[in-house]
C-alpha cells in the first residue's frame, strides 16, 4: 500500500441511539501514512464514529472498510490483532501492574497464558518473555520513560498515562492507530512530549493516525488533512489553514470558541 492509498474508508456509516442518529451518513477516508484531525463542536459524533470504525459499536448502516477488507462486524479484539487500536480520553492502564509490566501485557497469544505450557514448556516462556522484555524496553527509551519503567502506573500523571498508552501501541504491529482527545488533561510540556513521540512514530515508523482533538494549535502543528465533523457527518475537510478560514466551520465550531473546551462526545 503507497502512501497515497487510503487505509481506512468510512462509507456512509449511520448510527442511531433512540430515534437520534449520532452518526448520520458519514463518509470519509484515511489517508496511509498520514496523521488526520478530527474536530467538531460538542455533540458532534466524533467518538461515537471512533467507536463504530474500531468494533466497539455497531452501526445502523454503512461500512468500514479497512486495508481493503470490510470490517464493519468485526469485534475490536479481532481488529486489535489486525492492527487497528484505539485509545481512550480517559487512559485505561493497569494501576497496580509498573509501566514495564503494562507494556509487557499487550502482545496477545503468549504462551505464558496457558497453564500446560506453564507446566512443560517453562524454557518457550522464558525465551518469549525475554523478547517482549526487550520489545518494552525499547518502546520505554523510544517514550523517554526509563525512569518511569519500574514505576507504578496508577502513580502516573494524566500526560505519563497518555504516554503509555501510545507505548502500548507500539507493542503490537499497529497500522492505525484512532486516538481520542491525547491531549485532554496534559500539561503542555508532556503534551509536546507526545506530539514529538506521534510525529516521530509517524515518520520513523510509518504509522498512520487518526486523532479527536480540541486544541487547535495542537490540531494545526500535528494533522493535515483536517475533517470537520458537525451533526454526525462530514461538514468540510481540508488542511488547517483552509479550515480556519472556511465559513461554514467559523459558523458551526470555531465561532462558538469551542477550540479552547473540552469535548465530550
Amino acid at each position: 500500500m503507497d502512501s497515497n492509498s487510503n487505509i481506512l474508508k468510512v462509507e456512509k456509516l449511520t448510527k442511531y441511539f433512540g430515534g437520534l442518529a449520532a452518526v448520520s451518513n458519514c463518509s470519509l477516508n484515511i489517508k496511509q501514512g498520514s496523521i488526520t484531525g478530527i474536530i467538531g463542536p460538542n455533540g458532534s459524533g466524533k467518538s461515537t464514529l471512533f467507536n463504530l470504525i474500531a468494533g466497539n459499536l455497531k452501526p445502523n448502516s454503512g461500512q468500514v472498510i479497512f486495508n481493503n477488507e470490510n470490517i464493519t462486524e468485526v469485534p475490536s479484539y479481532e481488529l486489535f490483532t489486525k492492527g487497528l487500536l484505539r485509545t481512550f480520553q480517559i487512559a485505561h492502564e493497569f494501576s497496580n501492574l509498573t509501566v514495564l509490566e503494562n507494556l509487557m501485557m499487550v502482545p496477545g497469544n503468549q504462551s505464558g497464558e496457558n497453564l500446560i505450557n506453564a507446566l512443560i514448556k517453562p524454557t518457550l516462556i522464558k525465551r518469549e518473555e525475554e523478547v517482549i522484555r526487550a520489545k518494552a524496553y525499547e518502546v520505554i527509551d523510544f517514550l523517554n520513560l526509563k525512569h518511569l519503567a519500574n514505576e507504578l502506573a496508577g502513580n502516573l500523571s494524566g500526560g505519563q498515562k497518555k504516554l503509555l498508552e501510545l507505548g502500548r501501541t507500539m507493542m503490537v504491529d499497529a497500522k492505525i492507530v484512532l486516538l481520542d482527545e491525547v491531549g485532554a488533561g496534559v500539561n503542555r510540556t508532556l503534551l509536546k512530549d507526545l506530539g514529538t513521540a506521534i510525529l516521530r512514530l509517524n515518520k520513523e515508523k510509518n504509522y498512520t493516525f487518526c486523532m479527536i482533538e480540541h486544541d487547535m494549535d495542537f490540531i494545526s502543528r500535528m494533522c493535515d488533512p483536517v475533517i470537520v465533523m458537525s451533526d454526525g457527518t462530514v461538514l468540510f475537510e481540508g488542511s488547517p489553514e483552509e479550515v480556519k478560514k472556511n465559513e461554514k466551520v467559523i459558523e458551526s465550531y470555531l465561532g462558538r470558541g469551542n477550540e479552547n473546551n473540552g469535548e465530550k462526545n
